[in-house]
């Protein structure tokens, strides 16, 4: 029986793209040095974007509210140093567009450290007092989504929380943030969940991990004491292995409907890194004003894993890491499946920036795209079960509103569809671009 529980701890469909993880697997954290400029975007999260509390010239500390949330579905905004606050105005973000934004000039004699004393008692936080704790601390989805990480621990009256799933799979292409965060700090990891899963009223933690990754799995197996409830599962390498509800189904068998979420089903999934910040909040008084990020790909200099404090122009941390390499032509925000490419150097980090990928022409060249042959080979790789063919020639005819017929927005983008795609047609392009179109007309989801 055993044995079959391990056989079933899959998902169908999905793709098996290279890993590139033996850049920087090996790489233990460390911390870029600060600079002298840092620009914090207001909206670095699904939602409203947060409103400002300070003005130019303001002197602000390492950890310092500096946006209060603009809504529900919001996150604050901390100052990730000590300085000075140069501009509230418009920047150009990852997208190339502009938006309002914190510039921050650094102290470069101050020590840029945070006042440990800040450390929130979260036991005797009731459970809307710690959802609020941690909407204000600004702690959002660290595995790219940037998710208001309260607004999934908002619990519905009459919804229960059985299992608390830690999102350890790191399933993407060269990302090693998680990977090593497990390795490096368990104790962390182990302690945010508990915090959590007490706080849900969980049955347990479960941590999912990629079978890819042994050494994080011995490593917190070895750090869970006896009696807790904690286990760790191993996961089939495949991707997208990490989405919450491929994640649901291997570790569970349970499966997600279509337009329900976790909660339906008695889970809550979080990231490695999103647990890693609560405990950093609430028992170091640490709010999220840094970030673990993989700095990697073939056009980079020296591959790395470090902690970066959110803000910091792409550039300083390219250039940390030994610069690009003569033919670098294009640089990800992200994993190479759903990361999208920054418009220049010196767009900051965000809060779900877990990746800065540098890529050259040859892995950048634009492949010839043919007629779609009818081949199915996208239908087999959607792990949700959607006709990618089809959205992506509603999308070619600007469809779009025909598009929500056929559940384009159960689509996440995963990108599977174009990895299986012999034809080379950008399929999850084409459904991002029709996507990005209903969501900028507001109009309601089917």
């Amino acid at each position: 029986m055993k044995a079959l529980r391990f056989l079933r701890r899959n998902f169908e469909h999905g793709v098996h793209p290279a890993h590139h993880k033996q850049q920087t697997a090996d790489l233990p954290i460390q911390r870029v040095p600060f600079g002298k400029h840092y620009v914090m975007p207001l909206g670095q999260h699904i939602g409203v974007p947060a409103k400002a509390i300070v003005a130019a010239g303001e002197r602000v500390q390492r950890g310092q509210l500096i946006a209060k949330p603009g809504g529900f579905v919001s996150t604050g905004l901390h100052s990730p140093v000590t300085g000075t606050v140069r501009e509230v105005g418009d920047y150009r973000g990852v997208d190339g567009r502009f938006a309002p934004a914190i510039a921050i000039e650094a102290d470069p004699f101050a020590t840029q450290q945070v006042d440990a004393s800040a450390a929130v008692d979260w036991q005797s936080l009731t459970l809307e007092e710690f959802i609020e704790a941690v909407q204000i601390a600004g702690i959002v989805g660290m595995g790219g989504a940037a998710f208001p990480a309260h607004v999934k621990l908002s619990v519905p009256d009459g919804i229960r929380i059985r299992h608390l799933l830690i999102n350890g799979a790191e399933c993407e292409p060269y990302l090693t943030t998680d990977h090593r965060l497990m390795v490096e700090r368990p104790e962390a990891l182990l302690e945010g969940a508990e915090i959590v899963r007490q706080k849900l009223g969980a049955e347990e933690t479960v941590i999912g991990v990629e079978m890819n990754k042994p050494d994080a799995i011995e490593i917190i197996r070895n750090h869970i004491r006896p009696g807790d409830p904690v286990r760790v599962v191993p996961l089939k390498v495949k991707y997208p292995q990490g989405a919450e509800k491929m994640m649901i189904k291997s570790v569970f068998g349970k499966e997600v409907p279509a337009g329900l979420l976790p909660r339906d089903v008695e889970v809550n999934v979080n990231n490695v890194g999103t647990i890693v910040a609560i405990a950093d909040y609430f028992l170091r008084g640490m709010p999220l004003i840094e970030r673990v990020v993989t700095v990697a790909g073939p056009g980079v200099s020296y591959p790395a894993n470090l902690i970066v404090p959110l803000g910091t122009p792409v550039r300083d941390v390219v250039k940390f890491c030994g610069g690009l390499k003569p033919g670098s032509r294009e640089i990800i925000m992200g994993g190479p499946m759903m990361g999208r490419p920054i418009a220049s150097l010196d767009v900051p980090i965000l809060k779900g920036c877990s990746g800065v990928l540098v890529f050259t022409e040859e892995q950048t060249a634009r492949r010839k795209e043919y007629p779609c042959i009818s081949c199915g080979r996208c239908l087999e790789a959607c792990p949700y079960f959607l006709n990618p063919s089809r959205l992506a020639r509603l999308s070619k005819s600007r469809m779009f509103d025909e598009m929500r017929a056929y559940h384009v927005f159960d689509c996440v983008e995963c990108g599977c569809c174009t990895f299986a795609c012999p034809s080379n047609i950008p399929i999850v392009q084409l459904i991002r671009t029709a996507k990005d179109d209903l969501a900028r007309r507001k109009e309601p989801d089917a």
